[in-house]
């Protein structure tokens, strides 16, 4: 196209910077600015706004603002709509100050001013951090400057209101939004629910479902799969699977991290058929397993004593290219502990250092207990001295309790002399030797 003299405008061009951007493909972004001005046809302000919202959205906010220097030295004047999109994008990583005071920085601006869109953000960056009267401050503001508040301002302060428990101001911006003519959505309706299930109220929540099924809205994912997630940490596997069931029938199509919910619970439950049965069945309609995924099946495995299944399930988590983490590893580490596997747990130890993740606190101290009660105190001592001074010490620290609580006190005493040698750590060590047995304390003496 480039080699054949057609010339690109601004609109087209923009379109184009969009899907790169929806890709994450930035530097392609700026190789295809830099083209623009090949074909004369140089980059405006909604170019760049655009690549700036596509940043933030990313979480690039720095490379954001570098874009906008590059822009304004270009002679382009932001507007409000690169401003709100910096402003979403410093809400989101946190930085919810500076946000605001680029905002005030609009306020005064003779030029533009905040649009809806622009309080909107700053009322969900303020209600992320739980700062709900500065949020409700400026929404009052807001109305103040003849703006009308619509569906997705008043969805975002009532999402805030129901992440922290504050349900009575929740319905009271429902029934406000109603009177002002903006019906709420499901998404407004997730958030309340959401908030009532967190704070372990399933009763309400199904009431306001009720409430939202009977306006007429649809279910969506997001319905079905916070009600799933909530009866699966409940215990209730049938009520979650009931759900479940439902939201394939209604069209629905359950992501991984549902199934990964209901995989998880299953293998809590030792019920392990059917976790393989839903594993399969991701498998089947090629869904991606994520490393929680695979974790949970290789501790639920693990859980009843089938550390060889465990051990295939690893493999084949390794073989498609899913990063196992410290938790998979450790829970693979102490069902092979539990079956005396000590030898294919510690090359597992070994693996898993040799690969720069950090154990679970657990991880060593068990590995460790084993290998010591099994005589092995050498071998114990060396999968500490992997770990660093400070997690050594804690691990030792838990170590010489579990041995001294079991009776193993020639050990104990042993790990416990190590400790005392390492002079940052006496007066800590001292702690935990106050805890050990009379005889013990006597030894060490």
């Amino acid at each position: 196209m480039w080699g054949q003299g057609f010339c690109l405008d601004n609109a087209t061009c923009t379109v184009v910077v969009r899907t790169f951007c929806k890709k994450g493909r930035f530097r392609d972004v700026s190789e295809f600015f830099r083209r623009m001005l090949e074909m004369g046809t140089p980059p405006n302000v909604v170019n760049y706004t655009v690549w700036i919202d596509g940043l933030c959205k990313r979480g690039h906010v720095k490379q954001a603002f570098r874009v906008l220097e590059e822009m304004v030295g270009k002679g382009l004047k932001p507007n409000v709509y690169t401003h709100t999109s910096l402003i979403d994008g410093l809400c989101k990583i946190g930085w919810t100050e500076r946000a605001f005071r680029l905002f005030l920085k609009l306020i005064k601006s003779s030029s533009y001013k905040p649009n809806v869109h622009t309080y909107t953000v700053m009322i969900g960056g303020y209600c992320n951090e739980g700062k709900l009267a500065r949020a409700e401050m400026l929404l009052g503001r807001m109305v103040e400057q003849g703006l009308a508040p619509n569906t997705n301002t008043y969805t975002t302060l009532i999402s805030g209101h129901s992440k922290t428990g504050s349900f009575d101001r929740a319905f009271e911006l429902m029934n406000k939004m109603t009177h002002e003519g903006f019906l709420p959505n499901i998404y407004t309706y997730n958030a309340v629910i959401d908030g009532l299930l967190k704070k372990g109220k399933i009763e309400k929540a199904y009431e306001v479902l009720r409430r939202a099924t009977t306006q007429g809205l649809e279910l969506d994912k997001v319905t079905y799969t916070i009600f799933i997630t909530e009866h699966c940490k409940q215990g209730h596997i049938t009520y979650a699977l009931d759900l479940f069931n439902r939201m394939i029938e209604n069209g629905c199509h359950p992501d991984i991290e549902t199934y990964t919910t209901l995989i998880a619970t299953y293998c809590q439950q030792r019920q392990m058929e059917e976790s393989e049965k839903l594993f399969d069945k991701c498998l089947a309609i090629e869904l991606v397993p994520t490393t929680q995924t695979y974790t949970s099946m290789i501790a639920g495995y693990c859980k009843v004593g089938k550390s060889t299944s465990a051990l295939r399930v690893f493999d084949r988590m390794v073989q498609n290219g899913c990063l196992a983490d410290s938790v998979t590893y450790g829970a693979l580490i102490s069902g092979l502990c539990k079956e005396s596997r000590l030898e294919e747990a510690r090359a597992l130890y070994e693996g898993m250092l040799d690969k720069h993740l950090v154990p679970c606190e657990v991880t060593p101290v068990t590995l460790a207990f084993e290998y010591c009660s099994r005589e092995r105190t050498s071998v114990a001592l060396s999968i500490l001295d992997r770990l660093d001074k400070r997690r050594q010490i804690h691990a030792t620290n838990v170590l010489v309790r579990k041995l001294s609580a079991t009776g193993n006190v020639d050990d104990a005493s042993l790990f416990l002399k190590r400790v005392l040698d390492w002079d940052s750590a006496v007066d800590h060590a001292k702690i935990y030797m106050t805890r050990l047995p009379l005889v013990y304390r006597v030894r060490t003496a």
